[in-house]
């Protein structure tokens, strides 16, 4: 059997399991970005639960759009929720005049995600589910997520697999390749896709991570001290994440 398939039933198997074992009546709740990481996440949910019991939720910010958020979730079956933050930001942005002064754009930058995963856990509270956190190994390794916002949830499926092995997931699923190879970036204003932020690519991380080889010394050297400075975000939360076998 290909190996990839044999990776999405093992990752399939493992949330079903999950599920049977903590929550059996339980839905999944994801927040639907229109990436691929919440894309393929949604689509795992859905044949290890049934469609019936997976909530893709769309939290656009100002100025954002749906990203195919709402079409994927058609395409999956699944129900469908959008709640936009724009009018809760703009609550905050009226009162920064009470924030300490200094406080920095990356700081203004986290809040958002917080409130996505705030508002998350209440659609839980309110419809019996189950918030997956959708972060990847690769994003968790150099900590592109923002603590207690996208790196929080209460079960992870990819949380120990690599870009690659998401995407992987995703083609054995059947899924659109335009979802699947979306370029990745973080949504914001006039954000630039995220290898372009980075300064190296995810097949390059995901080689690093997973053979610990990396042709280029600088880049090496950025990835370890990107791992470094960030670890503590993985080491704060703790997800149970899918284990894959390697």
């Amino acid at each position: 059997m290909d190996s990839n398939i044999i990776l999405k039933d093992r990752c399939v198997k493992w949330v079903r399991d999950w599920f049977e074992n903590n929550c059996p009546d339980a839905r999944a709740i994801i927040g639907m970005s229109g990436g691929k990481d919440s894309t393929v996440a949604a689509a795992v949910c859905a044949e290890a639960l049934g469609r019936s019991r997976v909530v893709g939720v769309a939290l656009p910010s100002v100025g954002q759009g749906l990203n195919d958020a709402d079409n994927i979730c058609g395409h999956l079956g699944i129900r469908f929720i959008k709640i936009p933050i724009g009018e809760m930001e703009t609550l905050l942005n009226r009162a920064g005049d009470h924030f300490p002064e200094g406080l920095s754009k990356q700081a203004v930058q986290n809040i958002p995600p917080r409130i996505r995963m705030t508002v998350l856990y209440a659609v839980a509270q309110s419809l019996g589910g189950i918030v997956a956190n959708t972060c990847n190994l690769s994003e968790d390794y150099i900590g592109y997520a923002t603590l207690f916002g996208d790196n929080a949830g209460s079960f992870s499926p990819f949380g120990k697999l690599v870009a690659g092995e998401v995407r992987a997931i995703g083609h054995a699923l059947g899924l659109p390749a335009e979802w699947v190879e979306k370029t990745p970036d973080d949504g914001l204003p006039g954000s630039m896709p995220d290898e372009e932020k980075f300064g190296f690519s995810y097949d390059v991380l995901d080689r690093y991570i997973l053979e610990g080889e990396c042709d280029d010394p600088a880049v090496k050297a950025k990835i370890d001290d990107l791992h470094r400075r960030n670890s503590f975000k993985t080491d704060i939360i703790r997800i149970p994440a899918f284990e894959p076998e390697r």
